[in-house]
C-alpha cells in the first residue's frame, strides 16, 4: 500500500498540472475511433496490481488498470474468482466499471459494477476521493458507464466467489425463439447452475449453455486454447468439462469467434501462430495495426463491397427479446450472436447511467462484424439504436454511437449527469459523456 500511495501521489501531481487529459495505458477494448487531440497523456500503466485478497470476507483490493488475466490468476491461487469476469483477458477492472462488464455469472451477480464494494477515484483536479454506498455515494452510483468523464478508478474493492477445480458444461439446443427465451428464463430461475450464457447461430439454431462447478471430472477436460475452437463445440456436444481457468477464458482464445477476421481459425494459420499468440492481446494489436495502416487492410480485402462495422452489445428486457431477435436476423443478420442473461444483484441499488428494472431479467445480445452496405455511414447502427430504444433496452457505449444529443440525454438523464459533473469536475477538464462516446473526442 505504501508503494500504491507513492504512485498515486505522482499521478496526482501530473493530473494537477495537465490541461487536457488522456490516459496512457497498455490495453483498450473500445471499438470507436476518436479524434486525435493534443492532450497530455498520463501514464497509469503501473496501476496494475492486486493489493489484497481477503479470503475470509471474500473480496480483493485491486488497482484499476489490472487486467482480468492478472486479476483471475491471483485470485485462483486462493480458490476464488471475481464474481463477474468479463470475457477477454485484456479487459481491466477499472475499464469494466467505467464502462459495462458482463459474463455468464451475471444472471446471479448482475453487471461488473454491481460487484464493486468501494472505489478510490482520482478527479480531474488531482484530488482522490473514496466512494462507496455511504461515502460519496452519488459518485459511487454515478461512476459506472461514465467512461472516465468524472475521474479515473485507481483502486477498487471487488466481491469474490469460491471456485472448484472444474466446470461441467451443458449445451441445450432450441429451434424456436419464443421457446428459447422462455427456457432461458427458467434456467436462470434455478439455483443449480453457476453460469448461464448462450449462442444463436441462426434464427432456428440457438443454444443455452450452463456451467456448474464440480470437484472432479469423469474424463480429461477439453482444451480450447489451441487447435480446438470452443464455439464450434457447442452444436456438437451436449456436455463438456473444462478446468475452471479454461472455462473462465473459453471465449478469449478466439475473441469469441472474431478471430476468423484474421484467418486464425484455419488449422495451418493456427499452428503458425502457436498456442501463446491465440488470444485477445494478439487480436487487439492486429486491429490497432490495421487502424493505423488502413491501406494494408484495404489491400487485404481487395475489391470487396463496402461494409459497415456493427460491433455492439445491447441489453433487452426478456419479454422483448424475441422481437429483437426477429428484427436482428431480418435486418442485420450477423452470425453467430452471443446471448448473456442478467438481472440486478441488489434490487435497491440504482446506478444513474446504467439503470434497469430490478424485477426483470434482461438479455444481452453481442454481435461483432460488418454488414455489406450501400447506405449512408452508420445506417445499420442507427437501426439498432432505434430498435433498442423501442424495446426499452440499452446499448453499450464502447463502440460507435449515432444518437443526436437530445436523444442521448433523454437516455442518460442530463440533469443528474450535469450535477455530478459540476461537483466532481467543475472546470470541465474532462470530456462529457456525449463528447467522448458519441462525438468520439
Amino acid at each position: 500500500m505504501s508503494d500504491y500511495e507513492n504512485r498515486k501521489n505522482r499521478l496526482s501531481e501530473e493530473m494537477r498540472r495537465a490541461r487536457g487529459v488522456r490516459l496512457e495505458k497498455e490495453t483498450s477494448n473500445l471499438f470507436r475511433t476518436r479524434e486525435t487531440a493534443r492532450q497530455e497523456r498520463l501514464s497509469v500503466r503501473d496501476f496494475n496490481h492486486v493489493l489484497t485478497v481477503n479470503t475470509d470476507e471474500g473480496w480483493a483490493d485491486v488497482e484499476g488498470m489490472t487486467t482480468y488475466d492478472d486479476f483471475v490468476a491471483e485470485t485462483l491461487k486462493y480458490g476464488l474468482m471475481p464474481a463477474v469476469v468479463p470475457q477477454l483477458k485484456t479487459i481491466t477492472i477499472g475499464g469494466a466499471v467505467a464502462g459495462v462488464g458482463i459474463e455468464a455469472t451475471s444472471f446471479r451477480y448482475g453487471l461488473v459494477h454491481e460487484t464493486v464494494l468501494e472505489m478510490e477515484i482520482m478527479l480531474a483536479s488531482g484530488e482522490t476521493v473514496v466512494c462507496n454506498k455511504r461515502e460519496n455515494s452519488d459518485l459511487f452510483y454515478g461512476f459506472p458507464n461514465s467512461y472516465g468523464t468524472f475521474g479515473y478508478a485507481l483502486r477498487l474493492k471487488v466481491k469474490l466467489i469460491p471456485v472448484k477445480q472444474f466446470v461441467h458444461v451443458e449445451h441445450a439446443g432450441y429451434g424456436d425463439a419464443a421457446l428459447y427465451f422462455r427456457a432461458l428464463e427458467t434456467t436462470c430461475a434455478t439455483s443449480r447452475f453457476d453460469f448461464v450464457d448462450g449462442v444463436m447461430f441462426s434464427p432456428t439454431e440457438m443454444y443455452i449453455t450452463t456451467g456448474t462447478f464440480v470437484d472432479t471430472a469423469p474424463r480429461a477436460p477439453s482444451d480450447y486454447t489451441y487447435m480446438d475452437i470452443y464455439y464450434r463445440s457447442i452444436p456438437k456436444k451436449k456436455e463438456d468439462y473444462l478446468t475452471a481457468h479454461d472455462y473462465i477464458w473459453r471465449w478469449d482464445t478466439d475473441w469469441f469467434w472474431c478471430s476468423k477476421a484474421f484467418g486464425v481459425q484455419h488449422p495451418l494459420v493456427r499452428r503458425l501462430f502457436g498456442r501463446r499468440r491465440l488470444n485477445s492481446t494478439t487480436y487487439g494489436r492486429m486491429r490497432k495495426f490495421a487502424e493505423r495502416h488502413p491501406i494494408v487492410l484495404k489491400l487485404a480485402r481487395g475489391p470487396a463491397p463496402r461494409k459497415e462495422p456493427v460491433i455492439q452489445d445491447v441489453d433487452i428486457p426478456l419479454e422483448n427479446a424475441p422481437a429483437f431477435q426477429k428484427f436482428f436476423f431480418d435486418t442485420i443478420n450477423i452470425r453467430p450472436v452471443w446471448i448473456c442473461p442478467f438481472r440486478a444483484y441488489e434490487k435497491t441499488a440504482r446506478f444513474d447511467f446504467y439503470s434497469f428494472n430490478p424485477e426483470k431479467l434482461y438479455v444481452n445480445f453481442g454481435f461483432w462484424d460488418s454488414v455489406p452496405t450501400d447506405k449512408e455511414a452508420g445506417h445499420y447502427n442507427r437501426l439498432v439504436e432505434a430498435k433498442v430504444s423501442e424495446l426499452h433496452g440499452k446499448k453499450g457505449l464502447y463502440s460507435d454511437s449515432y444518437y443526436t444529443e437530445e436523444a442521448f440525454w433523454n437516455i442518460y438523464d442530463k440533469k443528474t449527469y450535469d450535477a455530478l459533473k459540476q461537483k466532481y469536475d467543475p472546470q470541465g477538464k474532462l470530456k462529457t459523456l456525449f463528447e467522448k462516446c458519441v462525438q468520439r473526442q
